[in-house]
């Protein structure tokens, strides 16, 4: 008879990444009351292991340690191990990072930290080895030693924790209030213009990470003081992520970051939240400049999504990983034999001359396909197809099919805002599509979110990054749809995401609601990273919805952000680009363009087009169309509802700075005074 597979409690869980170690010997508890129960009840330490499914040391970690027999023996004897999803629990893994962080002085996955029963963490690192190697310390080795200094020495550990929880209280989630600098924009591009890398794009050196908001942000700096290395910066970037290896030539979409400077190498796994908000970078960029490069990457990412990552009910999935059979990029990587066997000698030779695909490899003998030699080439479509079906026939790596708010907000947003820029009702289709899982699968009766949905589940009370990056996404689809209702749907979450994060008293958002979880503390994060934060992402949606409605209780909650978090993002502008895109609707004269006639008449449609094709960031849109609903438009736009047609013709008003422009009933003259509100598009 075969042997009878271990089997530890994550077995019952829908986390693919803590199902991935559910047959590990290693005694796993997911993160809750069991766990913490069984710590204090026999006086053990705490090892918490934190990552997700896609992450490729996460990986190595558990085929090293976690799968080991030996390190399992000592983890069930002297510890209490606890596996938990970041994905699933952004709140635990915010927390625990900033120890690891604060005590380090670097972070990532795996996240290993060791606590006391009461939760308070004492020891943190990320990735151990299971023996000591090249200076690093072994788990083995690190797991005794915690354990003789539990038993030897508790009372410091214990101490230790204490004073790492005060630490994590007073000063890594404190914000000083005061106001922000009039010129944080300046000082923000300023760092960016000293750390870019003039020959391959990007900032800073190796590894490289996308990080959109960086771009989307100096492309509002150029709009608003015509500084053209802001534009060169972005355009330098956007083409040099493309050419290189991070970019998906054969089945489109991008991988999570470059481990070298060039952009050739990339860590593998491909995110969800990465491909939507570049899809968003690449539309900006369109916008701005014409330039159909940028047109045709977004509908490439979008191709992927739509193909690859999107549920036949219309959720996002949330990433596929670097691994594929035990290699990390084996999927993705290729020989000139194989190219040639597939499209025939001289088709293959070029497409190999075109991609740096040579004998030598420019990846461990292998080769990722690439444009960095050769820039922008021709039409290689037909190949391309053929090499991608031959790809498929391939050992896919692992796809992570958790459906989660957030990340599903922000693929919501790309698809809407491309939508308009590009003309493509597809995609705004999708949008609402998944919007409607969404609100099918994820909000509970009484309108409150959740985080995840697998394998029929939803599970976790929404965090509000959930609310935040869900709320553009509905935002960008009324702009794009121009649907009252969408407009209505985020009002109401912006209330409830303010009944349930709010901070009354200092302004600010807690990461997670009221309702949910006590942990070790209650973090207001800022910090634009991979993603932005949800504040962030929060005060421009506060402006934005401002700007349309009129309501002065948003601007005030927007003045709130910019009192409780100015010294914060005064003190370090480029780690809060997402933040500099408010600060830039305050200084950039924002508003709202309201167009009055019926939407199928083609002069509305030509000013909806006029308006769609620049890069307008500062201005809101609104239609007033016959047919809607009056009531709500009322409601919601009281300013709109009061304006008319001028003589029967479709009508245009622009306001702006709290001043109002003449009404234009033309697409020209639309266009002329669009054309002059700002230093940097359409010179």
């Amino acid at each position: 008879m075969p042997a009878t597979r271990t089997v530890n409690r994550l077995i019952n869980e829908k986390s693919p990444y803590l199902l991935q170690h559910a047959h590990n010997p290693v005694n796993w508890y997911p993160w809750g009351d069991e766990a913490f129960t069984k710590a204090k009840e026999e006086d053990k330490p705490v090892f918490l292991s934190i990552g997700y499914s896609t992450c490729h040391w996460c990986h190595v970690m558990e085929r090293e340690s976690f799968e080991d027999e030996e390190v399992a023996q000592v983890l069930n004897k002297n510890f209490v191990a606890v596996k938990v999803d970041r994905e699933e629990r952004p709140d635990i893994d915010t927390i625990y990072m900033a120890v690891c962080q604060t005590l380090t002085g670097h972070g990532g996955w795996p996240l290993t930290v060791f606590l006391t029963p009461d939760k308070k963490p004492f020891y943190a690192g990320t990735y151990f080895p299971k023996n000591s190697r090249h200076g690093m310390p072994g788990l083995l080795e690190l797991l005794d030693a915690v354990h003789d200094a539990w038993v030897n020495k508790k009372d410091e550990l214990i101490s230790s924790g204490n004073q790492i929880a005060e630490i994590l209280e007073k000063q890594v989630y404190h914000h000083s209030p005061g106001e922000l600098d009039r010129d944080v924009l300046q000082k923000g591009y300023a760092y960016f213009e000293q750390n870019f890398d003039s020959k391959y794009g990007g900032f800073g050196s190796a590894p490289k990470f996308p990080t959109p908001h960086q771009l989307m942000f100096l492309l509002r700096y150029y709009k608003l003081t015509g500084e053209k290395k802001a534009l060169f910066m972005v355009e330098k970037t956007l083409e040099s992520m493309y050419l290189g290896g991070i970019y998906d030539h054969i089945g489109f979409g991008f991988a999570r970051y470059s481990t070298n400077r060039k952009w050739l190498v990339p860590h593998f796994e491909k995110m969800l939240y990465d491909n939507a908000l570049l899809a968003i970078a690449y539309g900006e960029a369109y916008q701005m400049t014409g330039n159909k490069f940028y047109s045709k990457v977004v509908e490439e990412i979008f191709t992927y999504i739509l193909r690859d990552m999107t549920s036949l009910e219309g959720g996002f999935y949330c990433a596929e990983d670097a691994d594929s059979e035990g290699e990390e990029g084996k999927f993705y990587t290729w020989i000139p034999e194989e190219i040639k066997a597939v499209l025939g000698e001289e088709l293959g030779r070029s497409f190999c001359d075109a991609f740096d695909i040579t004998t030598k490899g420019n990846f461990a003998g292998l080769n990722i396909p690439n444009l960095i030699k050769t820039g922008l080439v021709g039409d290689f479509n037909e190949a391309r197809q053929k090499l991608f079906a031959k790809r498929e026939e391939r050992v896919h790596p692992y796809k992570d099919d958790k459906i989660l708010t957030s990340w599903n907000g922000l693929m919501i947003a790309a698809l809407a805002f491309n939508s308009r820029v590009l003309n493509v009702p597809a995609y705004a289709r999708a949008a609402e599509k998944a919007l409607d899982f969404i609100l099918k699968n994820l909000r509970k009766d009484n309108g409150r979110l959740l985080a995840r949905y697998r394998d029929g589940e939803a599970a976790y009370l929404a965090y509000v990054d959930d609310y935040a990056f869900l709320i553009w996404g509905v935002l960008e689809l009324y702009q794009t749809t121009l649907k009252l209702e969408y407009l209505e749907l985020a009002l109401d979450l912006h209330q409830d995401m303010l009944k349930y994060f709010w901070d009354k008293e200092k302004g600010g958002l807690y990461q997670y609601g009221h309702d949910a979880e006590a942990l070790l503390t209650r973090p207001k994060e800022l910090y634009d990273g991979a993603l932005p934060s949800g504040n962030s992402v929060a005060t421009v949606n506060m402006l934005r919805l401002y700007y349309l409605t009129g309501d002065p209780s948003l601007a005030e909650q927007a003045r709130a952000q910019f009192r409780l978090f100015g010294p914060t993002v005064n003190s370090s502008p480029a780690g809060f680009t997402h933040f500099l895109m408010a600060a830039f609707l305050e200084q950039a004269g924002s508003g709202e363009i309201t167009i009055v006639g019926d939407k199928e008449d083609s002069t509305t449609q030509a000013m909806l087009d006029t308006i769609n094709s620049k890069f307008l960031p500062e201005l809101g849109l609104i239609l007033k169309t016959p047919g809607q609903d009056e009531q709500l438009l009322n409601k919601l736009l009281p300013t709109a509802a009061e304006r008319k047609t001028i003589e029967g013709k479709t009508t245009a008003y622009l306001c702006r700075n709290f001043a109002c422009q003449p009404p234009v009933t033309t697409p020209e003259k639309l266009e002329a005074l669009l054309n002059s509100l700002n230093k940097g598009a359409n010179e």
